[in-house]
């Protein structure tokens, strides 16, 4: 079964409560009790199953951002995060319930950030599928990019690591590979070697499936490596001419 198949009936959103808790209480109203009692998820599925509702509200509140919900960016919160059409249906109340409520993305940042404390990596990919979700319908806005980096900065995130995810998000060819393995230009070969080989470690697939970033949106973090790796074949070039 996917990750998306059990987030409305799972014990996450009331051992957690708050901005979390209160959302999906409005959806179970008098089943929240029961469901406390009957939950049992590991730590890893509970990693995975908060990863999973971060995305979808973070998404929520995202497609809001500019000021409109594009029937693009609906498509590819169901297509990009690949989204089962049997379980549209309790993914779409989430969805819903988190675009029409009041409260801003701001509060469920916070959450999210003390869950995850300590993997800033798994913070960085959220971000990572945030800009992947916001280019869907062909253009960042200024206002998407703005909350997606007002989240990085309540994540922890250092203005050197929101550049990297955000430069990763270039094609290869157009990419400034400094910027995307935190390095600097007038850095020796040898430093600028060391940082790949960090990120390299901190953003690999199998480390992230680890940490409870669902199999499901893998293939971003991927997509991360892919960069990384380009990144670090340029400067050497560089270095050697």
């Amino acid at each position: 079964m996917s990750i998306w198949g059990s987030l409305i009936g799972g014990m996450i959103g009331f051992s957690l409560g708050g901005p979390f808790g209160m959302l999906l209480g409005s959806l179970l109203g008098g089943k929240i009790s029961r469901a406390r009692a009957g939950a049992r998820f590991s730590n890893h599925a509970q990693s995975q199953q908060m990863f999973a509702l971060s995305l979808i509200v973070l998404s929520a509140k995202l497609s809001k951002a500019d000021g409109q919900v594009s029937k693009e960016e609906l498509i590819a919160v169901k297509d990009k995060l690949k989204i089962p059409d049997n379980e549209l249906d309790q993914v779409g109340k989430i969805f819903n319930q988190a675009k029409k409520e009041s409260a801003g993305y701001e509060p469920y940042a916070k959450q999210i950030a003390q869950f995850y404390s300590g993997n800033i990596n798994v913070l960085e990919e959220v971000i990572n599928i945030l800009f992947y979700i916001a280019e869907s319908d062909g253009e960042v806005s200024s206002s998407e990019i703005k909350m997606i980096e007002n989240i990085s900065k309540i994540f922890g995130l250092s203005e050197t690591q929101y550049q990297s995810i955000k430069e990763s998000r270039k094609g290869s060819d157009k990419l400034n590979p400094y910027i995307v393995l935190e390095s600097k230009p007038d850095d020796d070969l040898q430093t600028i070697r060391k940082r790949y080989l960090d990120l390299s470690k901190l953003h690999h697939p199998d480390l992230l499936l680890s940490k409870g970033v669902p199999k499901e949106v893998i293939e971003e973090s991927k997509n991360k490596m892919r960069a990384i790796n380009s990144a670090w074949d340029q400067i050497q070039k560089l270095k050697k001419n």
